[in-house]
């Protein structure tokens, strides 16, 4: 490896969710701040949680209804 060019490494680096949720990494960062983990990402905890934006999920419920009612 080169000298000098490589970024520094956290083996210690902290992860900090929006639902309050924290646990160690290595990175390249320090900290880093996240919006879902596994503690809260429905996927992992089994709940439905939409994330809506600009009504986006509705739109595409609506459209799937129509499609439905077509077949």
């Amino acid at each position: 490896m080169k000298k000098d060019i490589h970024p520094k490494y956290f083996p210690e680096a902290r992860i900090i969710c929006a639902c309050g949720n924290t646990f160690t990494v290595g990175s390249t960062k320090d900290s880093i701040k996240v919006e879902i983990c596994s503690k809260c990402h429905p996927f992992y905890t089994g709940k439905e949680k939409l994330v809506d934006t600009m009504g986006r999920v509705e739109k595409f419920r609506k459209r799937l209804a129509r499609k439905a009612k077509r077949h």
